[in-house]
């Protein structure tokens, strides 16, 4: 039985039609992310109708964490600029940037990750499948699994979302876009954490106390 919570919930989160949002939950057997999913193959909800339209408009939003040691610049691009500037979108935008600064993805969606990078990951995660003494023939379905999770960790679009972890940011995309009425594409971002990438000078002050002693 479809409850009219579900009903709603789905309706909020997608922009389709009440009775659209009921059929795909009787489909889905009242899996909400499933159902979701059938409204969007079938071009139902309003985020898959506005999502071909062009977003040229939008801002680059900038967010320090943490006293200066993490830096994010992000990109977020919607049709006209009425909407760019409005406080929704721009709440919407930070928001975006906390997630990418809390959670360090490395890429917009899945289908910006290099295929051989994901290839490389895939050997990685085979090899240890293997190491972990798993039987072959099991091994593959648990790659698939793997790589799913890594894609889950590694691409913005499908990392859970910090202020809702039952919510994905493509969830949330789809939701401000059903709200604003215009596409919203998250372009690019750029994550910065102080001291990435450099090798920490250690201290030989123990070393050359030792050797001042010795000749003492």
């Amino acid at each position: 039985m479809i409850s009219a919570n579900e009903v709603k919930e789905l309706r909020e989160r997608t922009g389709a039609g009440m009775m659209d949002c009921k059929n795909a939950l009787i489909e889905a057997e009242g899996d909400i992310e499933k159902a979701i999913e059938i409204l969007r193959e079938k071009g139902l909800s309003a985020a898959a109708k506005k999502s071909g339209r062009i977003a040229a408009e939008g801002i680059v939003e900038s967010y320090i964490h943490g006293e200066g040691r993490i830096g994010v610049l992000v990109e977020v691009n919607c049709e006209t600029d009425f909407v760019a500037k409005t406080h929704e979108f721009r709440s919407f935008v930070h928001d975006i940037a906390i997630q990418i600064a809390a959670s360090r993805p490395e890429f917009v969606a899945r289908e910006h990750v290099p295929p051989e990078l994901a290839e490389k990951e895939k050997q990685i995660l085979k090899a240890q499948a293997l190491n972990e003494g798993k039987p072959e023939k099991i091994v593959e379905k648990m790659v698939e699994g793997r790589i799913e999770k890594y894609f889950k960790e590694v691409c913005l679009m499908e990392q859970p979302f910090v202020k809702d972890p039952d919510k994905t940011i493509r969830d949330i995309v789809n939701e401000k876009i059903s709200v604003i009425g215009e596409n919203i594409s998250i372009r690019r971002f750029v994550r910065y954490e102080m001291g990435e990438g450099l090798q920490k000078r250690e201290s030989n002050f123990t070393l050359k106390s030792n050797e001042t002693n010795q000749m003492s």
